[in-house]
């Protein structure tokens, strides 16, 4: 028998041989473990060649579910309760906004953290205007009155963070967590928001014009209290 031992932060799936035919899933609370082993049901009357390729098929799959795993607990932790890294202690850590996240993209792929934490980007007209800020971590920043159009800030964190003012136009906000954040007078124009939450965020005054949101989605949004009247007709909040 081989076993694959990952921890996680919070939350993890045990993947047993249980027979043969189907595998068996537990939670665990600490570790994932991949359990891989031979076909226990097999006699000495079964074709060799048959348990063969059965044996290498069930190796490649749990080299797969590895893999998964892996890349899985590299994503960022976005959901409540879970803990973030330690704030970085990289030189010039906010200016890397500027340049943005080079590889991350939608899926918030990156080669280490962009951590934008606490740093101020108050009335920025012109360094963040269409970067890629994916999976970016942004609780407590200020961005008061920036520039933000056509950025592309999936998977971002972004709780309890300053957003006033900001133009959001043409972005790709998909997945953000903007619980708590101060998104008063913002402008969400042309700007797609799927999959994104704002718990108890401030949306006084803010754009809602021609916004991209799946129904689920726009469902969560429209339990904001917040938003105008004027936005809570245009959106279809009843």
């Amino acid at each position: 028998m081989a076993n694959i031992s990952i921890p996680l932060p919070r939350i993890g799936l045990s993947i047993r041989k249980c027979s043969t035919k189907r595998p068996c899933f537990t939670s665990s609370a600490s570790t994932l473990r991949i359990s891989c082993s031979g076909a226990a049901g097999l006699d000495g009357s079964e074709n060799k060649v048959g348990l063969f390729n059965f044996n290498g098929i069930k190796g490649v799959v749990c080299g797969i579910l590895a893999a998964c795993t892996v890349a899985s607990a590299a994503l960022p932790v976005t959901a409540a309760g879970q803990r973030l890294p330690p704030l970085s202690t990289e030189p010039n850590r906010c200016e890397r906004a500027f340049i943005g996240n080079t590889i991350g993209q939608a899926n918030g792929v990156y080669d280490k953290p962009l951590d934008l934490r606490l740093c101020d980007f108050t009335n920025e007209k012109t360094n963040l205007k269409g970067k890629s800020l994916s999976a970016a971590l942004m609780s407590d920043a200020k961005f008061d009155g920036a520039d933000m159009s056509e950025v592309v800030m999936s998977k971002a964190y972004a709780v309890g963070g300053s957003f006033k003012g900001v133009d959001f136009s043409n972005a790709v906000l998909d997945r953000v967590n903007f619980g708590k954040a101060d998104l008063q007078g913002a402008v969400f124009k042309n700007t797609v928001l799927s999959g994104s939450t704002f718990d108890e965020a401030k949306l006084e005054d803010a754009v809602f014009e021609d916004t991209i949101i799946g129904y689920v989605d726009l469902q969560k949004l429209c339990t904001n209290k917040t938003i105008g009247d004027e936005w809570r007709t245009e959106l279809g909040c009843r």
